[in-house]
């Protein structure tokens, strides 16, 4: 499965963005999803995870009640709504996929995930 993340930009603390990760192949309800990120000079985070139905989900700490994962099966795409956003959350966001078959299971960290997307800036500032 090949993924393409966008909607990054630049948006003052407090503010919202909503990323985008667009799939390709005709299996993408099969995949567990999840998004990543990693600000310069630190290690790729996760941030969170959501299951092939969207039924499960997983948030780090640091962005829960803030973040909201989701995805349209029809459209092969998960969607990530960030609000409340602080200067903290400026990374590079990646998604992920790995392969769930039947399991309805969220995957939580970096070494559960098999296929990356090239990234999308995102930028807050104070």
């Amino acid at each position: 499965v090949q993924l393409q993340a966008s909607g990054g930009g630049l948006v003052q603390a407090g503010g919202s963005l909503r990323l985008s990760c667009a799939a390709s192949g005709r299996t993408f309800s099969s995949y567990a999803m999840g998004w990543f990120r990693q600000a310069p000079g630190k290690e790729r985070e996760f941030v969170v995870g959501i299951s092939r139905s969207g039924g499960s989900t997983y948030y780090a700490d640091s962005v829960k009640g803030r973040f909201t994962i989701s995805r349209d099966n029809a459209k092969n795409t998960v969607y990530l709504q960030m609000s409340s956003l602080k200067p903290e959350d400026t990374a590079v966001y990646y998604c992920a996929a790995v392969f769930a078959g039947v399991h309805d299971y969220t995957g939580r960290s970096y070494g559960e995930y098999d296929y990356w997307g090239q990234g999308t800036q995102v930028t807050v500032s104070s």
